[in-house]
């Protein structure tokens, strides 16, 4: 498969491309750890198939301080004993948020209550929309057949700005 489309050579794609990140750096700043939204947004990624995606939050996690053993367990984090009960809480939170046309009750009430037991609504809120915007990256990099293995940790920090 070759890559469809390089958004970011095409003048509205990265002009829409900027805003789209102006919104994942609003998110970043947000009180929700860091760390966490790495592995929430590649458990996502992982679920779409999104290899640029996958790519992209696995070496910012490792630049991060994350270790091999974690990422590696991201995927089969629920027969793992590395999370925290949060970690296990949002991971929960964006695996039913990004499957909801295979769950008819999106998110369930147990997962959304766990949700609650570990962050506050400022912390819950950023991890809403970074689900959101997690699973619309991912959509972005699967239509465009954006292929992961390129990706340097930072290389997008002054698009952001």
């Amino acid at each position: 498969m070759e890559t469809r489309m390089n958004l970011m050579e095409n003048q509205l794609g990265a002009k829409l491309g900027k805003r789209f990140a102006a919104v994942g750096l609003a998110i970043q700043q947000s009180p929700l750890p860091r760390d966490l939204q790495e592995l929430v947004m590649l458990r996502a990624s992982q679920i779409n198939g999104c290899g640029w995606c996958v790519d992209f939050h696995t070496k910012e996690a490792a630049a991060g301080g994350e270790s091999a053993v974690r990422l590696a367990l991201v995927a089969a984090w629920r027969e793992s004993t590395v999370f925290t009960a949060a970690e296990e809480a949002a991971l929960a939170l964006a695996e039913e948020g990004t499957r909801l046309a295979d769950a008819h009750q999106g998110v369930s009430d147990e997962t959304w209550a766990r949700v609650r037991e570990h962050f506050d609504d400022d912390q819950i809120a950023a991890l809403i929309y970074l689900v959101a915007v997690v699973n619309a990256a991912n959509r972005i990099g699967v239509i465009a057949r954006q292929k992961g293995g390129s990706y340097e940790p930072g290389m997008f920090a002054e698009m952001a700005k």
